[in-house]
């Protein structure tokens, strides 16, 4: 989200990067935070800029997507963009055997806390997949948390009336394209737009097609800023970056 994050602050928008808790630390943080935290984390960075600015358009990739989401039902949003963003827990098959213990992952937590986490496999570009940086295991605890917040954003998702642009590819190893479809169809927006791609993996934004996205982002948020009659608004849309994919991934 780096990369988008510096382009959108190079066509003179502001931009707000966020490091959700549990992220970018330990694997043990993990097994104290809850869904809640995530998206407070989200609404932090909201009332950082809401005074600052005029509009307020979320980007987020994948769990950062679902978190845009679920924002855009309670704030005053101009508009979000989702990028691989889950409709339900994906169906790997370790994943799958966990959502079906669902409820009684609390216990399995306290005895197998963390279970072993494979390479990225849908990668495009090789190097993006050398530079990939995640935790060495899956802290079950974020199984349990994300498939909590992605109930929630189900029955919102009707309730979101702000412009959204969904983005997925086509090659979503992670995270199915039948995701954003579902997305698409549950949303309560008039405004809606999903975008596919194709020549990359899950991680659209370093992916060969990155490009595309940056330019699909940004030309959205401006959009989001011109009023019946066309104009641009001055200071320029304003982005919030939600960094962190999917922690099953």
């Amino acid at each position: 989200m780096r990369g988008l994050g510096e382009y959108l602050a190079a066509r003179g928008h502001t931009v707000l990067g966020l490091r959700l808790p549990a992220h970018a630390t330990e694997p043990k943080a993990m097994l104290h935070t809850r869904w809640q935290d995530w998206l407070a984390a989200a609404e932090d960075g909201y009332h950082l800029l809401e005074n600052n600015v005029r509009q307020i358009v979320v980007l987020g990739l994948s769990l950062g997507g679902a978190i845009g989401l679920l924002l855009a039902s309670s704030r005053p949003l101009a508009g979000v963009v989702a990028m691989s963003t889950p409709y339900e827990v994906p169906p790997q098959p370790r994943l799958r055997f966990l959502k079906i213990l669902l409820r009684p992952l609390a216990l399995l937590g306290r005895v197998m806390p963390f279970l072993p986490k494979l390479p990225p496999w849908d990668y495009r570009d090789r190097e993006a997949a050398q530079n990939h940086l995640t935790y060495p295991v899956l802290p079950v605890r974020a199984v349990t948390e994300t498939a909590r917040l992605l109930s929630v954003m189900r029955e919102r998702l009707p309730e979101i009336r702000v412009p959204v642009l969904l983005m997925h590819s086509i090659h979503d190893g992670g995270v199915s394209p039948d995701n954003a479809r579902s997305i698409f169809q549950q949303l309560g927006s008039e405004q809606k737009q999903l975008l596919w791609l194709e020549n990359s993996g899950h991680v659209l934004t370093v992916e060969p097609a990155h490009r595309q996205v940056y330019a699909s982002a940004a030309e959205f948020v401006e959009r989001s800023g011109q009023p019946a009659g066309g104009h641009l608004l001055q200071p320029r849309g304003n982005a919030v970056s939600l960094s962190r994919r999917h922690p099953s991934l």
